[in-house]
């Protein structure tokens, strides 16, 4: 139960953040939040196999290289594979611990493997509200799809309108509507000026 609490306090710490972030991104310079039309994804690129088993034989003769690699992990991030960046990252990393850029893009694979563990516990469970709460928060804070994460905490309200995650995930509904309203109204995120 204590560590349900902590886990409870922890996300919405982070949802504080984030509703503070999709606020105050739509009032600078960024772009109004995608449409439902514009967060269909296009495919996965396509791996290169070839390039990864070259890659993967250039890093067992040169046990000590670190830029291999990273190598290695980009081409699993480019075709967003990322569990399998993970691992490439983390070897990089402990033959080059003070690179600020592996640990960056390290930081960025975790983050984007968290959305794909978080498909797997919705496969498992799709009413689970934490699972659903999370993958909201990860789309909106971490792919910046708010169309996406309004999609996830619509269906936290559905399957659990009465709970602390319900109303977190209508305050973030509310954020994105309210962000939407100011950029739809002037055709530009409010707070711009005119050229």
């Amino acid at each position: 139960m204590k560590r349900d609490a902590i886990a409870f306090a922890l996300s919405g710490t982070l949802f504080g953040l984030l509703v503070g972030w999709i606020i105050g991104s739509q009032h600078g310079a960024a772009p109004p939040p995608p449409s439902p039309a514009a967060s269909n994804a296009p495919a996965s690129p396509k791996f290169d196999a070839d390039r990864a088993s070259a890659l993967q034989r250039q890093a067992d003769a040169e046990p000590a290289s670190a830029s291999v690699r990273v190598q290695l992990a980009e081409l699993y991030v480019d075709a967003e594979r990322f569990d399998e960046a993970v691992p490439w990252y983390e070897a990089a990393l402990k033959l080059d611990p003070a690179n600020a850029d592996v640990s960056t893009n390290l930081a960025l694979a975790y983050f984007a493997r968290a959305l794909v563990q978080l498909d797997r516990s919705l496969a498992i469970d799709p009413r689970n509200v934490k699972a659903l709460f999370s993958q909201g928060v990860v789309r909106a804070r971490g792919k910046q799809d708010l169309a996406g994460a309004a999609q996830s905490w619509q269906r936290v309200v559905a399957v659990a309108p009465n709970s602390q995650e319900a109303r977190r995930a209508q305050e973030g509904l509310d954020a994105i509507k309210a962000a939407h309203a100011s950029t739809t109204t002037t055709g530009k995120p409010s707070g711009g000026t005119q050229p």
